[in-house]
């Protein structure tokens, strides 16, 4: 069905987004793909509905892949040779943002000049390439931070690394040349302006969606069953990348200091851990199994591979609660799909949860990382039947107030602005030319 576009002056009929690292192709919760993908791939199949034709332009990872892939009617993943047909870390990117550059040049000039409206770029090495793509094509440059060095900097968990130089400069120049700057929350809109003195008045606040088809309440047992969990079992989940930032350990931690508060649990809890190793977790794959372990905690611990989205929804419907304990996140889209599905959250007071999750009301919030902290939050949301049980309804309400149109709607209005000041700035060029 396609969706009118009334009202939207500027609206643009081809949309190039710019996905160097990652592909929404790509299954989250492993390597670098995470919740960048979900948005990149769920906003551009709404545009599609209304009529817009999207085309993501990624780096090939394998000689297999072809040229070009439809993600669904309307929206077109372009793979980019640029460096090694293989998976490469951030570190390793920048050194091909040349190759890839002029791959995606490449693919525009077989077009005729305008093709695209406007250029939607996800994180600092996609905004690299957008600001040169936007330079040459003559059309605005939208760009999305997602996560921004500063920030993660000021909240390492210990033993991290922190993000390099390199990627500092890299985004304060794309915050610099851009046209438009869509933040995740207020918070981060106010870390751009702050940390990187962008324009107040060129940056966006746009909050990510979610799937409410797909994560919707469902049956607890029958997703138990699905996942071989015992029905009275008390289940606190984590879903995501494993790795220091996203703290999964902090979940292990307070688990262990839940049974030794309360040691009858011990044959009913269960700790499930769905996602695989990535960025600077790639360099001790097995430490969550081996701090299992260490904690006594093995036989209650399961880990699980990263799950598809209609398998997520068995965790989420099968939790007690979901933990999110990163130590930053821009919003935290895992949050909002586990109360989508009614189960509550409880997730470390960082960046943009507290969006994601209304304290009190849909989950609970924790302002510290400390085991004990997080072992009374955790116990509270899930072993009160009463206080349960009202988190759970409230969290399905809260989650219904986002959705991927409405993100999708303030995408296109940040689309049309940039193209309206660009067309003006042009308009204003030429004027002062003549």
């Amino acid at each position: 069905m396609t969706i009118s576009l009334h009202g939207f002056r500027h609206a643009p009929s081809r949309v190039a987004v710019m996905s160097v690292h990652t592909s929404p192709l790509e299954q989250p919760g492993t390597g670098d793909a995470g919740g960048m993908n979900v948005y990149i791939s769920q906003t551009a199949m709404e545009m599609a509905r209304r009529g817009i034709q999207v085309e993501v332009f990624t780096r090939a990872t394998s000689s297999e892949q072809p040229p070009v892939a439809e993600l669904a009617p309307g929206v077109l993943v372009r793979h980019i040779p640029a460096g090694p047909f293989e998976p490469l870390g951030r570190d390793e990117l920048p050194a091909q943002l040349c190759a890839f550059t002029s791959g995606v040049l490449r693919a525009e000039a077989f077009h005729e000049p305008g093709y695209y409206d406007v250029i939607a770029s996800h994180y600092w090495l996609s905004g690299q390439v957008g600001w040169l793509a936007r330079d040459r094509w003559g059309v605005p440059l939208v760009h999305t931070a997602h996560t921004l060095a500063k920030v993660k900097n000021a909240a390492l968990a210990e033993g991290d690394t922190p993000e390099p130089r390199t990627r500092v400069i890299g985004e304060e120049q794309v915050v610099a040349e851009a046209d438009m700057l869509v933040a995740n929350t207020a918070v981060e809109a106010r870390e751009l302006v702050g940390l990187y003195d962008a324009d107040p008045r060129g940056v966006a606040t746009v909050s990510p969606g979610v799937d409410l088809e797909r994560f919707s309440p469902g049956s607890k047992t029958a997703a138990r069953d699905a996942l071989g969990l015992p029905h009275d079992a008390v289940v606190l989940a984590f879903a995501g990348r494993i790795q220091p930032l996203k703290a999964p350990d902090v979940l292990l931690y307070a688990a262990a200091e839940l049974l030794e508060r309360r040691p009858e649990l011990r044959e009913r809890l269960v700790v499930m851990i769905v996602g695989g190793p990535s960025g600077t977790g790639l360099e001790q794959p097995q430490a969550l199994r081996e701090l299992a372990v260490s904690l006594g905690i093995e036989r209650q611990t399961r880990f699980l591979p990263p799950q598809p989205g209609e398998s997520l929804v068995n965790v989420y419907r099968a939790a007690d609660v979901v933990a999110v304990p990163s130590y930053n996140e821009s919003f935290g889209l895992v949050a909002l799909e586990a109360q989508a599905c009614g189960t509550p959250v409880v997730a470390a007071e960082v960046g943009g949860l507290p969006v994601a999750v209304v304290h009190g009301v849909s989950g609970l919030l924790v302002p510290s990382h400390k085991a004990s902290d997080w072992a009374g939050a955790l116990a509270s949301a899930a072993l009160r039947p009463d206080r349960h049980a009202e988190l759970s309804a409230n969290a399905v309400l809260h989650a219904r107030r986002f959705s991927w149109r409405r993100t999708t709607d303030a995408l296109l209005e940040t689309y049309a602005q940039a193209t309206g000041s660009f067309r003006r700035a042009l308009e204003l060029r030429d004027e002062v030319a003549v």
